[in-house]
């Protein structure tokens, strides 16, 4: 079990970030900015054609998927938007390891759908660069005749690429981490696998945001990319170590999610796109399975989890139990993310209206004992969690627009999980 102390020592999650993971998010802000001025010099503005493509298809694999699936969310019916995720295509040449390591995109293939031509965009990403099967989709893209961009870093060969099949280059920003001397050593991983940057998306995600807002994709206002970047710092203050877990809410996440088999349902594509990174980060940073769907229909999915071995009253004959050499069983937790932008002078949810300051906050936790109006999918998950006695913890973005409410989310919840992570390495 974690011990929750651990969260408000500092110098011993210092010592646990071997790979220096809270800073990549702290410096999450700084990377979009970057990231944005870097595209704004590269010419997004210039792309052929002009005016808004019938798809847009997102090429990648880890964070690069994941920032297609965010993009889908934001775009919502305006435009078709396709993640295109890599399949295990071609055999991996045997070469001696001493040498030369395996590489774990070595053999995956990207492949374009049927319908994709000159209408459509395809936007290739990459932290490495040289991904031979992305390679391939870039030249297959441009016999198809579509057009191209490119987010890899400079001198990469996918960079290199990019130039052959006339793509939009535009480079991949990477963490700026302070040289202390010693280089960041990651956590033991397979060796072809290492542990992925954790803000590794915002330098995927910005470049994409800014092109598709300059064809139309999105229907965000214009300096809504920028803004997200001071989201990102003002989140980085609230749940910086050396916060106490009590005015930290991401630490007080991590706590209450320890111990837990955490359920993470969303209201809405863009609480949904949070719930699914969620989910995706709390494996790599912290080991932990999470499951996560949309409300309704997640309600159905996950029935039976509250009447399994895992909810609160699966076992009549728990009080007889010996627990003396038992570790503490393990329980159900409901994390339920939301979306709900408040209408004004209503205040965030969960809350009396306050003042202008209350921008300033990220997502609030609502109380279990809140009244204010709920959408049936909600009303549903409130009702069947008290029923089975299944802890139920809400979390709400008021923010109107979707793209600041889903850094409000990812944020949080990216910190949550290598807090935990961090925590339960050192109990």
């Amino acid at each position: 079990m974690l011990d929750d102390t651990l969260l408000d020592d500092p110098a011993a999650l210092r010592r646990a970030d071997h790979d220096r993971a809270l800073l990549a998010l702290a410096g999450a802000g700084a990377r979009v900015r970057t990231a944005l001025r870097l595209a704004d010099a590269a010419g997004v503005d210039r792309l052929r054609p002009d005016g808004r493509p019938r798809s847009v298809l997102v090429a990648g694999h880890g964070s690069a998927l994941t920032a297609g699936e965010m993009l889908a969310a934001l775009a919502g019916t305006s435009t078709l938007v396709t993640p295109l995720s890599p399949a295990d295509v071609a055999a991996v040449p045997r070469t001696d390891r001493s040498v030369a390591p395996p590489v774990f995109t070595d053999g995956l293939g990207w492949q374009l759908p049927g319908w994709a031509g000159p209408l459509d965009l395809l936007v290739i990403s990459s932290a490495n660069g040289g991904e031979q099967g992305l390679i391939a989709l870039a030249e297959q893209a441009y016999a198809r005749g579509c057009a191209i961009v490119v987010t890899a870093p400079a001198g990469s060969p996918l960079a290199g690429a990019a130039l052959q099949v006339r793509a939009l280059p535009l480079p991949y920003v990477p963490p700026n981490l302070p040289d202390d001397g010693t280089p960041p050593a990651g956590p033991a991983t397979e060796p072809d696998l290492p542990a992925e940057d954790p803000a590794a998306l915002w330098a995927h995600l910005a470049p994409l945001l800014a092109l598709c807002q300059k064809l139309g994709v999105t229907q965000l206002p214009y300096d809504a990319p920028a803004a997200t970047a001071d989201l990102l710092d003002a989140t980085a203050v609230r749940c910086r170590p050396d916060a106490a877990a009590y005015t930290n809410p991401a630490k007080s996440l991590a706590a209450r999610l320890a111990g837990t088999v955490p359920l993470l349902w969303a209201e809405g594509p863009v609480a949904g796109a949070a719930a699914t990174r969620f989910a995706a980060q709390l494996a790599d940073r912290a080991g932990r399975p999470a499951l996560a769907g949309l409300l309704p229909q997640v309600l159905t999915a996950h029935r039976g989890m509250f009447t399994g071995q895992l909810g609160a009253g699966a076992d009549p004959d728990d009080f007889f139990r010996d627990r003396v050499d038992e570790p503490d069983p393990l329980h159900l937790q409901v994390l339920l993310l939301r979306h709900a932008p408040a209408a004004p002078g209503a205040g965030r949810p969960g809350e009396r209206p306050a003042g202008p300051e209350a921008e300033e906050e990220g997502p609030a936790e609502v109380p279990a004992d809140d009244e204010s109006p709920r959408g049936f999918g909600v009303s549903r998950a409130h009702r069947l969690a008290t029923g089975h006695d299944v802890r139920l913890t809400e979390y709400a973005s008021a923010r109107p627009d979707p793209l600041h409410a889903l850094a409000d989310l990812v944020a949080l919840t990216d910190f949550a999980a290598v807090y935990l992570g961090l925590a339960a390495a050192q109990s």
